[in-house]
Formats: C-alpha cells, sequence, structure tokens
C-alpha cells in the first residue's frame, strides 16, 4: 500500500489534509482513494477499485487504510485500529494453506460473522481470491460442502 500527500488546507490552527491511498493485490486488483484526514476524523472522499468493490468490501478497506493513514500524518493508530494489512497471515501454496482458511471460516461462523470476509482478512486475498481457497478448503474435506440454498 503507497499512501502520499495530495494537498493540505490550514484554517487559523487547523488543518485538513488530502492524502492519495493505493492498494495493488497480487491478482491484479487495485483500490485507489483520495482520503481527507482532520483534528480527529477521517473521510474517505472518493473510491476507484477494479473489479468493483461489495459494500463489506468497502468496511475491509477502511480497516487496511487505517493505519498507514495516522502514520502518514505523523500519528500512531491506537491499539486495535487498523494496521494496514501488517497482521494478515499469508496462507503457504497447496495443501498447507487449507487449515488456516478452514480456521478462520470456522471461528468467524461461530462468532456469526462473515466467514468470506474472515479468510480475506486473515489471508490478505481478494474476495475471489479468498472464495478460491474456501474451495479448494472445501475439496480437500476441511470445510463441510455448501448447501443448497431454496
Amino acid at each position: 500500500m503507497s499512501v502520499w500527500p495530495a494537498w493540505e488546507v490550514w484554517e487559523g490552527e487547523r488543518s485538513t489534509r488530502w492524502l492519495h491511498v493505493r492498494l495493488a493485490f497480487r491478482d491484479g486488483a487495485t483500490i485507489e482513494a483520495l482520503a481527507s484526514v482532520g483534528e480527529g476524523w477521517v473521510c474517505v472522499e472518493d473510491v476507484q477499485a477494479r473489479p468493483a468493490l461489495a459494500l463489506e468490501d468497502l468496511a475491509v478497506f477502511a480497516d487496511w487504510i487505517e493505519g498507514p493513514l495516522a502514520r502518514a500524518c505523523g500519528a500512531e493508530p491506537e491499539p486495535g485500529e487498523g494496521t494496514g494489512g501488517t497482521h494478515r497471515e499469508e496462507p503457504p501454496g497447496g495443501r498447507a494453506g487449507w487449515p488456516l482458511v478452514a480456521r478462520a471460516y470456522r471461528a468467524a461462523q461461530e462468532r456469526g460473522a462473515d466467514p468470506v470476509l474472515a479468510v480475506m482478512d486473515q489471508t490478505g486475498y481478494s474476495r475471489r481470491g479468498a472464495l478460491r481457497l474456501i474451495g479448494r478448503t472445501r475439496d480437500a474435506g476441511l470445510l463441510s460442502p455448501r448447501h443448497a440454498r431454496r
């Protein structure tokens, strides 16, 4: 992820900064945003993503950029706030990564959270990549088969 300043406006002692944010993923997906940062607030002004983001993905995006934006403005994020992806564990290739995917998926189900988002968060993969990992994990027998919805 890269963050760089766009411009800054001063009003007396207070300033508002606009920052460009760019995330590029291994699968070729990109997210570019313009965020404004003031005293105690952050506002995402514009987001462009290829492929398009679902609403759930926007929440994950906010978590990813929170820490890097704070650091770009000279502040450290509070404990537990976004870290810009540094906490995501990359699954090893092949069969060795499937147990990690299965654990993240089941833990999210038990919490009542979205299991796909949990796998995305754990692995750093896009939604499409996480769905592929989940499918392979199912095929390997580490997750129960999907039930047909009626």
